[in-house]
């Protein structure tokens, strides 16, 4: 017989990214970042790429059916604000993703460099805000 906590056991399915304008969203973290559109509805209130085991899903940051439910969506109001997500994408070529991205539209934060907990990573904002990490694989840091 199953346990039932079994049946509780989850698996990450997706992470929703709240922004102005689903379709031009999509679009750019596609061109941008590499990734193939999944899915985008005719109304353009719903997007997703196809990501690997999770998906990636971009709505409206205004949402009727929730606002008045869980509250409505707070966007960063300066540059040096920042959503309290950061999306993380991971490449073998960290250097040739982030030139990719800037060239489609991320806005630069920090080009990429060599972190001490075994990772190249660079930095970038999208249209809406929000913070992305183009890093490599972590790998065993280095013992100086």
């Amino acid at each position: 017989m199953a346990s039932k906590s079994s049946n509780l056991s989850p698996a990450f399915a997706y992470t929703v990214v709240y922004v102005k304008d689903v379709a031009k969203s999509v679009a750019f973290y596609a061109k941008a970042f590499g990734y193939n559109v999944r899915r985008l509805d005719e109304s353009h209130r719903w997007g997703e790429l196809e990501s690997g085991q999770t998906t990636i899903a971009f709505t409206s940051i205004h949402q009727h059916e929730t606002d008045e439910v869980t509250g409505s969506v707070q966007m960063p109001k300066t540059n040096s604000e920042r959503n309290s997500v950061e999306v993380c994408f991971a490449y073998s070529d960290v250097d040739a993703a982030y030139k990719r991205a800037v060239e489609n539209g991320a806005m630069p934060l920090q080009e990429p460099e060599d972190r001490q907990w075994g990772q190249k990573v660079g930095y970038v904002r999208d249209m809406d805000g929000i913070v992305v990490r183009i890093g490599s694989h972590v790998s065993e840091p280095r013992h100086n």
